[in-house]
């Protein structure tokens, strides 16, 4: 059975060669998107550093 879904970069026809995607052009965007922090996957940990600055007490 054959898997027509489209590069999911661009939305053209894929490549054997590059499945998903249908040029070495679009596979390397989509790396560059991945390291560059575009896509996330979420989760239930909280980030580190904490992402919030530290709440200070009454004394400052």
């Amino acid at each position: 059975m054959s898997d027509k879904k489209p590069c999911p970069t661009c939305g053209k026809p894929k490549a054997e060669k590059y499945a998903p995607f249908c040029s070495k052009r679009c596979a390397e965007v989509d790396l560059s998107r991945w390291l560059g922090g575009v896509y996330r996957i979420p989760t239930d940990e909280a980030p580190e550093g904490g992402g919030w600055p530290p709440e200070e007490d009454e004394n400052g």
